[in-house]
């Protein structure tokens, strides 16, 4: 049985959402329109433009539900939830076909203080902030809020450093920052030797 096609404004969202990922939220409209495989009308029919298509495409992939589901994937203790999804940005990170946080990259490459996306693209890192600090909370975490925010500089590290680096595995580092956040002894490979007071090993 042959499948529906998606109509314009899911093929420009789709079309939207790939190439502003590989090749920045500069690219042109006719590439959009092109690949999308719509005329211009629909783009201005169903976004008013290309800042308001970029703006819908971001919150269309806004993606703390993932976050949410690799959180619950782990448990209830708030400390396994959390460092949880630093073994998914191992993962996201290392894949040959990451190009870093669509967010931040938006963030960054909008000059213009009134664009649209500016907002989409906080709303979204302070939603990220509410679920982190949420977790600390449970935790009973000093200060849940000053928590979630070092948490998301971390993340925010991994996203950018794993462009660059990506064999480096910056989510594994920032895992084990991470730990000492949320008060998790540090993992170690062997256990500290005590010694006695005539220096032997006890």
């Amino acid at each position: 049985m042959p499948t529906t096609r998606p109509g314009p404004r899911e093929r420009l969202l789709e079309a939207a959402r790939d190439l502003t990922y590989d090749q920045g939220v500069h690219v042109g409209v006719d590439a959009i329109l092109q690949r999308a495989e719509v005329a211009r009308r629909s783009l201005y029919q169903h976004f008013g433009g290309k800042d308001g298509l970029v703006t819908e495409m971001l919150r269309a992939n806004s993606n703390e539900a993932r976050y949410r589901a690799v959180m619950d994937a782990a448990g209830t203790d708030p400390r396994a939830r959390i460092l949880a999804v630093f073994d998914e940005l191992d993962v996201v990170v290392s894949r040959e076909t990451f190009r870093g946080c669509r967010f931040t990259a938006a963030e960054l490459a909008l000059a213009d203080p009134a664009h649209p996306a500016h907002a989409e693209v906080r709303g979204y890192k302070e939603r990220l902030h509410a679920l982190f600090s949420a977790e600390l909370t449970d935790l009973g975490h000093p200060d849940p809020d000053l928590g979630a925010t070092q948490l998301l500089v971390l993340i925010d590290g991994v996203l950018a450093h794993g462009v660059t680096r990506p064999r480096a595995h910056p989510a594994r580092a920032a895992k084990a920052v991470a730990a000492l956040i949320l008060g998790v002894p540090p993992a170690r490979d062997t256990e500290f030797l005590q010694t006695d007071g005539d220096g032997q090993i006890s």
